[in-house]
């Protein structure tokens, strides 16, 4: 089973809230652990992490705390996914690293699983952090071909 880690779920959760919540000046951890109701110790760590990605700016001081280094139309989920899981991959031969699977030199579908991880890495690069802040759904449309694609809807991706 392909799956995000619980943290990267949780990075999702907390980038969405600093989203939907733009209009106030700086959240502190602590509110955003109040809001998404995650422990104070994850989202702080999450914090971190996101930060030093350079997905979010941070004033210190008494009225300090984060905010989006960008519109939220500009962050991508893949972009989220990188910052805490490392380079997004399906399968060890989908990296740029070489010599992480003794199948490699062999393997009959090592082009195929990269084609496969580009296609799943292209769709989560169109998903923004804006879409994420409102109801998506899973529609489908027809090709050139007349073969039904699922597509998601947000009002702006399909």
């Amino acid at each position: 089973m392909v799956r995000l880690g619980k943290l990267t779920d949780y990075g999702l959760v907390l980038m969405t809230c600093i989203a939907r919540g733009q209009e106030l000046p700086l959240r502190t951890a602590r509110d955003l652990a109040v809001e998404s109701r995650l422990p104070l110790s994850t989202v702080s760590k999450l914090l971190k992490q996101l930060l030093q990605n350079g997905l979010l700016t941070s004033h210190r001081g008494t009225k300090g705390g984060y905010f989006l280094a960008r519109d939220p139309r500009d962050i991508s989920v893949v972009e989220i996914i990188a910052a805490i899981e490392g380079p997004m991959a399906l399968t060890e031969c989908s990296t740029d690293v070489t010599g992480l699977c003794n199948l490699e030199p062999c393997c009959p579908i090592k082009t195929n699983q990269q084609i496969i991880n580009q296609a799943v890495r292209g769709v989560l690069d169109k998903i923004t952090l804006s879409d994420l802040v409102q109801p998506m759904r899973l529609t489908n449309i027809k090709d050139a071909r007349g073969r039904v694609v699922p597509t998601i809807a947000s009002g702006r991706i399909q």
